[in-house]
């Protein structure tokens, strides 16, 4: 039995494929498109998991979408009606599209999905989100906690899955949103919205918690059981363009910032906290929801769930026992969660447990043949060298200790926002010029953001913190750099000053508060990376490499041969690997547009 999960029309639309409960496959739309985020219905994405299965429409049992549109538009109508007449503007642009596409799923799976008749099923979103967390999991039971901007009302579900159910026991609803207000403080500080969260929570370690008091006197009213009041007047979210009033840049006495303007000191505490109060509320919910249900484990998902340094602290709390994260959190995880509700608690059928997880290391997208990679690479004329397995991670390992930065495309692309080895540019953490040259030479990026190692699992506590932690195959949890590691520092330098300096035996990875994004790698979870790490480990005692997503700035992670050699052409990356292919850069032909591209990106 077939069943097709989709999601679609508000942002990172994708698809995925459940065949009798094991996850065939998972993308999203963004990879084929090369739209970041792209929100329209995922053609491709189903495409590429009827492909990979082997089937055709006919085949499809179901098609599960992961919220339910008629309420989503509920709240959106009496949002609207609540705030009339203030937010015309905002309205007129929104109804039209609700009228023309978002209400009528049906009519636009008929259209995509061309030959389909079977049934259409509609998930509740946060439904979507508490399967995509706990089905995969390795737990018989735990708890489940999800967060993330807004569902259809909910923007915090907590809830228990035991075997094949899942039971969800209280809500949080809009517009007190912890997603919002990460969102809102995101765009405050001038970084897009749904995507530059990550920057935010990158350059929070930069700052002082200096204004946690003003946002929990003004902004936010949390309670002892974790639920929250965010106060409206400040945020502009329900019914603008904007996600914060003028009385929110009041209580902080500037603007918004411009995006590419300078950062402050202020900018970076105002994010600092923020951080920590996002920190208190998940940490407060986290200890609700253990006295509630009593379980031993909890499961999380949505978009919130992407907050490492949150993670990592939550783990460590000691509140679970043991704690699995949705690698695609976010709205992607929805389309995998919707198909795995359909089959476990529509069809009431069982779930088998697998270990580490069912996720198969979210290694869920297409992947390509060597005769295709060497007909893509004979048709631009690129130069190679074609290598059996063991040399070729001998000769990354080579390059990553020369100071070579490596593009590595291997086997099936992630699913989710991380790069996991198959989609990975890496570098060599001991390296202190590392983190600059990665930043402002290839991903063309703000140069405070860090790196995250890939380490091998078994030699993690030689060199971080894995206090709670078993495992972080999934680059969801940050956790420190022991302390004998460390290296003295300047400690009077403060905000951006922090940066240039050496904090550590592996610099490149250990960001300003000696934190660290931990990907932990096994033999089982990836061979092809874990061999290249440990080649590097062999030669350097070093059991880490710098990992970060194979993809320039503004621009969605390769999925093909052609997006990863355009990638490396347009970039001073050093070297290339895709399958079993490896290119230098100099001896590349020169490809037309490619110092024209570099030229765009002006960071300091």
């Amino acid at each position: 039995m077939y069943i097709l999960g989709i999601s679609a029309f508000y942002h990172d639309s994708a698809a995925a494929l459940v065949r009798d409960g094991e996850i065939v496959a998972a993308v999203s739309e963004e990879r084929f498109t090369r739209i970041k985020q792209d929100y329209n219905f995922p053609y491709h994405s189903v495409q590429y998991c009827l492909k990979c299965a082997g089937i055709t429409v006919k085949d499809i049992d179901a098609v599960v979408f992961y919220d339910k549109p008629l309420l989503k538009f509920e709240r959106l109508l009496e949002t609207y009606l609540a705030f009339a007449p203030k937010g015309i503007a905002s309205f007129q642009k929104a109804i039209p599209l609700w009228l023309k596409q978002k209400l009528f799923i049906p009519k636009e799976i008929d259209k995509n999905i061309e030959g389909y008749e079977g049934p259409i099923y509609f998930t509740y979103h946060h439904e979507s989100h508490s399967a995509s967390a706990f089905y995969p999991s390795p737990f018989e039971r735990a708890a489940i906690i999800t967060f993330d901007g807004v569902g259809e009302w909910a923007t915090t579900t907590y809830g228990i899955g035991e075997k094949n159910k899942i039971k969800l026991l209280g809500e949080l609803n809009f517009p007190h949103s912890l997603g919002l207000f990460y969102s809102a403080f995101t765009y405050y500080l001038g970084f897009k919205v749904n995507s530059g969260e990550y920057k935010v929570m990158g350059l929070a370690p930069y700052g002082e918690p200096k204004y946690v008091d003003r946002i929990l006197d003004e902004l936010i009213d949390i309670k002892e059981d974790g639920s929250f009041w965010l106060n409206q007047r400040y945020f502009d979210y329900c019914v603008g363009l904007k996600m914060t009033s003028k009385k929110f840049e009041k209580l902080f006495g500037m603007p918004v910032r411009k995006p590419e303007s300078v950062l402050s000191q202020k900018h970076m505490d105002i994010a600092k906290s923020m951080q920590a109060v996002t920190e208190i509320v998940i940490l407060k919910i986290a200890e609700y929801v253990k006295k509630q249900t009593a379980m031993d484990y909890l499961c999380l998902a949505g978009g919130s769930a992407l907050n490492c340094v949150a993670n990592g602290k939550l783990i460590k709390a000691g509140i679970f026992k043991d704690i699995w994260i949705q690698p695609a959190a976010g709205d992607a995880g929805g389309a995998l969660g919707a198909a795995l509700f359909y089959w476990h608690q529509l069809e009431e059928k069982e779930r088998r447990i697998v270990l580490p997880d069912s996720q198969k290391g979210s290694y869920l997208g297409p992947e390509f043949s060597d005769s295709e990679i060497k007909a893509f690479l004979d048709q631009v004329g690129a130069v190679y060298v074609k290598m059996d397995e063991d040399k070729l991670c001998r000769t990354v390992a080579d390059y990553l200790m020369q100071g070579s930065v490596v593009g590595h495309m291997n086997g099936r692309m992630e699913f989710g926002p991380r790069a996991l080895g198959n989609r990975s540019i890496l570098g060599d953490p001991r390296n202190s010029e590392m983190q600059k040259i990665m930043n402002l030479k290839i991903k063309f990026r703000e140069s405070f953001r860090p790196f995250a190692p890939a380490c091998l699992e078994e030699c993690a506590s030689e060199y971080f913190d894995m206090q709670g932690i078993t495992s972080s195959p999934y680059m969801l949890l940050t956790t420190e750099v022991l302390k004998k590691h460390w290296k003295p520092v300047d400690d009077e330098k403060t905000g951006l000053d922090k940066l240039h300096q050496e904090r550590s035996d592996v610099p490149a990875i250990t960001h300003v508060d000696y934190s660290a994004r931990l990907q932990t790698v096994t033999e089982v979870g990836n061979e092809r990376f874990y061999k290249i790490i440990k080649e590097f480990y062999k030669a350097t005692g070093c059991p880490c490499v710098v990992n970060t997503s194979f993809n320039i700035r503004g621009e969605p992670i390769v999925c093909t041969p052609e997006d990863a050699y355009r990638c490396f052409m347009y970039t001073d990356m050093d070297i290339l690997v895709i399958g079993n292919y490896i290119m230098e850069k100099k001896k590349q032909p020169q490809m037309d547009g490619a110092e024209e591209y570099k030229k765009q990106f002006k960071l300091d």
